[in-house]
């Protein structure tokens, strides 16, 4: 017998438990693309130094 798969959550932190305090474009276009196996297309700019 297997066991049921358990449910998956809308992405988006209205849908967490435990909301981060900050959230933008790549954390949301991460918890979307989750579980991929790419990352998303969106990434954070370097700090910049100096």
């Amino acid at each position: 017998m297997t066991k049921p798969l358990p449910e998956v959550r809308d992405a988006g932190p209205e849908a967490m438990a435990n909301p981060p305090e900050g959230w933008d474009e790549v954390d949301e276009a991460s918890d979307e693309s989750f579980p991929a196996s790419d990352p998303p297309a969106v990434y954070r700019e370097p700090p910049k130094r100096g």
